[in-house]
Order: structure tokens, then sequence, then C-alpha cells
């Protein structure tokens, strides 16, 4: 099974302030530049303006697309830290117990990691294609694993890791575990397909990649769009990254 995957750094995020409308009219432009949070979140998700304020601060030209929420604990407050250089940008979505701006320099140490994201633009198509770990599972062979809703898997073995592969229109998803404890794997990957069901990866072009670890470590998804590759790392929990994924769907 190839293990291929390309990391560019991601796109970072901003969080608009509560202020009353006469306040946002006379907001400076450092102001707008040290963006919190617009609220405690009590419905666990960002709203449409706090995302697009947070697209505003990456100053960048390349063409992205923002998820459309972002899981957050009830009573924390979202932020950021961003970085954006010529051909891709980084953006680092924190969850804090204090109403913090973007880029404050004690998120770090203050703030829990949501998740990373990094899209980076490559000169072509046909370059960033190739940075597409995506695989066929039902050519490389394996052992077959029922995983519901009518969708086989298949397993492969090597070096004390246990991987179970499914594909999903263009998406080439994986779950890892380790030989000694393989129901966990298959467990997880019960776990995505159902959670698939209901729930839209966004769509690659022209392929997309996913994986997802039993124990918490090393979740990735890569996928590409035209000329750009994001990526998404940093998420222990496996299905927390498939939920910030699928909220790339638009």
């Amino acid at each position: 099974m190839k293990r291929r995957v390309v990391l560019s750094l991601l796109f970072s995020i901003s969080i608009i302030s509560a202020c009353a409308d006469h306040e946002k009219n006379h907001q400076t432009n450092e102001d707008q530049n040290h963006v919190p949070v617009a609220q405690s979140n009590n419905e666990n998700s960002v709203t449409t303006e706090t995302l697009q304020r947070i697209e505003d601060q990456l100053h960048s030209d390349l063409p992205i697309k923002m998820p459309t929420t972002l899981p957050v604990a009830r009573d924390a407050f979202l932020t950021a830290t961003t970085r954006s250089k010529g051909d891709q940008v980084e953006i680092i979505f924190y969850e804090s117990k204090e109403n913090m701006p973007i880029n404050d320099i004690r998120l770090k140490k203050s703030a829990a990691v949501i998740g990373r994201l990094i899209v980076k633009q490559y000169k072509s198509a046909e370059g960033a294609s190739t940075q597409i770990a995506f695989d066929n599972f039902s050519q490389n062979g394996g052992q077959e694993v029922d995983l519901g809703y009518h969708i086989k898997g298949y397993q492969d073995a090597g070096a004390g890791s246990l991987w179970t592969g499914w594909n999903e229109g263009r998406w080439a998803i994986a779950t890892h575990t380790r030989t000694d404890n393989p129901e966990a794997g298959v467990k997880l990957a019960k776990q995505a397909v159902e959670y698939l069901e209901s729930h839209m990866l966004p769509i690659p072009k022209q392929y997309g990649m996913a994986q997802l670890d039993a124990y918490q470590s090393g979740n990735l998804v890569v996928w590409q769009d035209e000329k750009l590759v994001y990526t998404l790392d940093s998420i222990k929990d496996p299905l927390k990254a498939l939920e910030v994924a699928t909220a790339f769907y638009q």
C-alpha cells in the first residue's frame, strides 16, 4: 500500500469581535489585524461571518476554500495562528478558554489545537496530483472485510502495522492499527464508513486520501483541487479529522 503524502503548511484562522455595529465602524486597521473570537460557541460551530473574517486575515491571493464550520467545545473560543508565503498558507486552529486574539503568542501554551491546515499551490494540476497517494484497494488485493453499507475493505499487514483500506468515489481511505490489535482498525473503519454515510468529504479534483489512526496519532487528510493541495493534520481524534474534512464540502 502506498504511503506517500504531501504536507505543505496550512492556512490559518481569525475570529471576529462581538462588538456592536457602531464599535466596528470605529475599529482601527490595527484592531482588524488583531481580532479576537466573536463569541463563546454555544452551538459548537463558527459562523459564516467569522470564517470570512478568518479568510480575510490570510492576506493571500490563493483561491482557497474555507470550512463551513469547525468543532469547538461549548464555552470555548475559536482562534488561530496564520502564516502565508508565496504559494502556500497555513492555519493552526485553536480553542481557548479565554477570548484570545489571532496570532497571540500565548496560544501555543494556553490553547488547545483543533487542527492544522496547509494549502499549497503547484505550477500545474499534474504537479499537484503527484502529491496525492491514491490507492485502488480492490486492485491491490488483501483480505476482504465487510465495513457495512455495501462497502468492502481490504487489509494489508506488514512491519507490525495493519491497514484497512477502502474507496469512496475518488477518495482512498485507510485506518491504521497494530497487528496485535486488529479489531481496532476494523472498528474505526466501520465508524468512518457510517459517518460518511451522512457527511460528505470535499469533492477532489482529481483525488483525495485519508489515513486514520486507531491510536490517535498520524491522522492525515489530503486532497487536490486543481493546482491546490489541501492537507489537514495535527488532529488527534480520527473521527474528528473526518469531521473537519467534511466541513470543506461545498
